[in-house]
């Protein structure tokens, strides 16, 4: 069987880190909101995932995140943060290809969600909290974890440099 390689690049908008941190310095995540898209598979069932995209000739990865996620979702964001690297290997069309995704973290810059894109079913904002429920895949669902364990501290961080997501 014939085999290629693919690479993408996308990830989470993050919306409202600054203002989710109390004057105690304790971080609610409940008010930080993240984009995510839903695609219907082949079984008509409606998968949320993180938007990403194939990286073109020339983009960084960073770049390639910025602009999948407005062509997938609507939102500007700026990457501020890696979150990892997901490997998989799938079959498509008799050819065995072995996708690799770098994903990271953007903060909200501006934009309105919409579903213009015809990849995408719908797209939503999503409480940080309730990454793991939304999520339909495994791997995703770890860098979900990974983030949720970062959030905090960037909180903090997006606040003492004085960074209110736009409205």
């Amino acid at each position: 069987m014939q085999t290629s390689d693919e690479t993408s690049a996308g990830g989470l908008v993050v919306s409202g880190l600054a203002e989710a941190v109390g004057d105690d310095g304790q971080v609610d995540l409940s008010a930080v909101y993240v984009a995510l898209i839903g695609r219907v598979d082949r079984r008509g069932r409606l998968l949320w995932s993180m938007p990403k995209g194939h990286v073109e000739p020339g983009e960084t990865f960073e770049a390639t995140a910025e602009r999948e996620v407005w062509e997938e979702t609507g939102i500007h964001g700026e990457v501020f943060h890696s979150l990892g690297v997901i490997d998989y290997w799938f079959v498509s069309e008799g050819t065995r290809i072995h996708k690799t995704v770098h994903h990271f973290l953007l903060r909200y810059v501006d934009g309105e969600l919409n579903d213009e894109d015809p990849e995408v079913t719908e797209v939503t904002w999503v409480p940080s909290t309730e990454l793991f429920e939304r999520l339909a895949y495994a791997d995703e669902r770890k860098l979900a974890r990974l983030a949720h364990d970062l959030l905090p501290d960037l909180a903090r961080a997006e606040r003492a440099a004085g960074r209110l997501t736009p409205r």
